[in-house]
């Protein structure tokens, strides 16, 4: 298989977290949209530099993260915003009404959460590990448990005063 080849079907078999990335640091679908093709740009440009001395996904999320946090300064001067649940519920297959409801008041409050404090629990929500958190973000493992405890537990009253 040719590189380009290997790009697309690495892109195919990872759409789904690169969609969960601009859902997570975007206001509306317009954004979202552009973000998702930056971060595939991104990826594109850096493949070639891919050494394979980390995890595909972990060497991704960084690229990814990365080109976020870039889209969100690049666009702060915008204003023009939609509210993340609109995006969030048009795109995401739910099974049932309560799933939906306890879905939307996550994300709404995670979409609240500081721009570190969103990329760590996204990747919580990923089923990332600690050690690869770490290898991500560039903090040390008791560092990512530490933020992430410390996020579950203002996400909990959050959600509680509800």
């Amino acid at each position: 298989m040719d590189r380009e080849g290997e790009f697309i079907q690495v892109i195919k078999e990872n759409e789904g977290v690169i969609f969960k990335i601009t859902t997570i640091y975007t206001d509306n679908r317009e954004d979202q949209q552009d973000l998702y093709q930056d971060i595939v740009y991104q990826l594109w440009k850096s493949f070639e530099s891919f050494r394979g001395e980390a995890k595909f996904s972990t060497w991704m999320y960084r690229i990814a993260l990365n080109t976020a946090l870039t889209h969100i300064k690049r666009n702060k001067r915008k204003g023009h915003s939609v509210a993340i649940e609109e995006v969030v519920l048009q795109q995401t297959e739910l099974y049932d009404t309560a799933f939906e409801q306890r879905i939307k008041i996550l994300y709404k409050h995670i979409h609240q959460l500081n721009v570190l404090e969103k990329g760590l629990m996204l990747l919580l929500l990923e089923g990332k590990s600690y050690s690869e958190i770490s290898e991500i973000t560039g903090l040390t493992p008791s560092n990512v448990g530490t933020r992430l405890s410390r996020i579950k537990l203002k996400l909990r009253s959050k959600i509680e005063k509800k």
